[in-house]
């Protein structure tokens, strides 16, 4: 059978958000571009990911805000979950952002779209079963997906992904998760307010990677709510018994669960691109890339997780938007420099109550790479609008030089992800933090915090004898 020739200027592999956030800008400048999809258009972020979890999550709330209401006066009920109803609403989520992503409107859009699965036949060419393109640009863009880690017995027992979770045809009656990380914590909080018992179990602290602090904030509000955590532990032996899964820890420690939710970690997705044709090295955390995307084969470039540089589905297109400025917009030459995609400034979050995010260095980065720094905090027990609504757990952490140049920050608190949108602002425009102590900000807002935390950092110069005797000087003159 012959096989459809195309000739573009761009050819993408993969329809997730950097694959889609590629073909959308390059279609809307007049380019051509193919776009190859072999599975779900919108990728895991939308299908099995951010999306879904965040539906799960805002269910989770509507069910503990039932129960949680006394100190408000409002009597406290137990929720009566219909979980065929919080699949619905899932599922419902997901049809209402669907469009955005969908086939249809990147075809309206000028992209040609192929669900079927590309693969590179040589350096300058990728195929599929009915077509093969050439193409000036190439950029994969495949993302991850769950991986397992190597305990005994796990590869004999039934268990859940991120990929699997939200169609179960029943709630899960304890559910038992290996791995205390963001996918984890935030499922496992979720099912427990929906009513399932819930075990974490992790060969490492949970969150070991933000402000010790911060983390054990969270984790100690998710205890609260009657999470068991089983971390750090080694895992001994997981085995699937007549009920469901049982788990043995090195500790002694025996575990029974109804479900297995194993969320400890993720590959990247290299499966049948056959790499090797075209010239592009790769190992097991992705494909090799440079500070500009661009992979062992100069013609191809990698965006998001593949590329070894993601795990974010915000850096994915982040890497994007680097990449369409690279190809469009900057000469020859200038985009070696002005292109690159490393960044200092990458915010994550994690959304369950309370939220944890943070951006760039940590105090513990900070000090092991010698930089002369200052910390500063504002409570939350301090903010008018936490105290109000009697939700005043966590705080602001900003991590700055002593000239007040932002060098990281971590919030733990509600609306925690939208509260450091402000200090992602400021770092990208290299607003010091006087520039955020002389915002304006609508009172009583949760943003304030931030805004007093900015202010701290002049607290003692503007108290200074120094300040004082200038301050009194100059009054005279009015």
């Amino acid at each position: 059978m012959s096989k459809q020739h195309y000739d573009v200027d761009l050819c993408i592999i993969g329809a997730g958000s950097g694959g889609l956030s590629m073909a959308a800008g390059a279609a809307m400048l007049g380019r051509s571009v193919v776009l190859y999809e072999a599975d779900e258009m919108g990728g895991d972020c939308l299908n099995y990911g951010c999306v879904p979890s965040k539906a799960l999550i805002a269910a989770g709330k509507h069910a503990y805000a039932q129960g949680a209401g006394a100190r408000f006066g409002t009597k406290p009920a137990k929720p009566k979950v219909d979980f065929e109803t919080v699949k619905s609403h899932i599922q419902g989520v997901i049809e209402t952002i669907a469009p955005v992503d969908s086939q249809e409107r990147f075809e309206g859009l000028g992209v040609t779209v192929i669900r079927q699965h590309g693969r590179f036949k040589d350096a300058r060419t990728v195929e599929s079963e009915t077509t093969e393109v050439k193409a000036r640009r190439f950029v994969i863009a495949t993302g991850s997906r769950a991986s397992a880690p190597p305990i005994p017995g796990l590869d004999k027992t039934p268990y859940l992904t991120n990929e699997t979770v939200f169609s179960m045809d029943k709630q899960p009656e304890h559910l038992l998760i290996v791995g205390a990380g963001p996918i984890g914590l935030e499922l496992g909080q979720s099912f427990r307010r929906l009513g399932s018992k819930v075990d974490i179990i992790d060969i490492a602290p949970p969150l070991g990677r933000n402000e010790p602090e911060h983390a054990d904030i969270l984790v100690k509000q998710l205890e609260a709510e009657g999470i068991v955590f089983h971390a750090p532990v080694n895992t001994k032996k997981i085995r699937e018994t007549k009920d469901g899964v049982a788990i043995d820890l090195e500790d002694g420690t025996k575990l029974t669960g109804t479900h297995l939710l194993v969320a400890a970690g993720r590959r990247p997705v290299m499966d049948g691109l056959n790499l090797e044709a075209a010239g592009i090295e790769f190992d097991r955390r992705g494909i090799k890339t440079d500070d500009c995307l661009r992979t062992t084969n100069k013609k191809v470039f990698a965006v998001g997780d593949v590329s070894g540089r993601g795990g974010l589905t915000h850096a994915a297109g982040f890497h994007a938007g680097i990449l369409i400025k690279s190809f469009y917009f900057l000469p020859p030459g200038l985009n070696r420099i002005m292109g690159k995609a490393t960044t200092n400034r990458m915010p994550a979050a994690i959304y369950t109550s309370p939220e944890l995010a943070n951006i760039g260095l940590s105090e513990a980065e900070a000090k092991e790479q010698g930089v002369d720094y200052k910390v500063v905090r504002w409570q939350f027990e301090e903010n008018d609008r936490a105290i109000a609504e009697r939700d005043d757990l966590g705080e602001v952490k900003i991590i700055a030089t002593p000239k007040g140049h932002i060098l990281g920050a971590s919030i733990v608190g509600e609306g925690a992800g939208d509260l450091l949108q402000i200090i992602s602002l400021a770092m990208t425009k290299k607003i010091k933090l006087s520039g955020i102590s002389f915002m304006i900000s609508p009172y009583p807002t949760r943003a304030e915090a931030v805004k007093r935390a900015a202010s701290s950092f002049y607290s003692d110069a503007f108290a200074s004898p120094k300040t004082r005797a200038l301050s009194g000087f100059l009054s005279r003159f009015h």
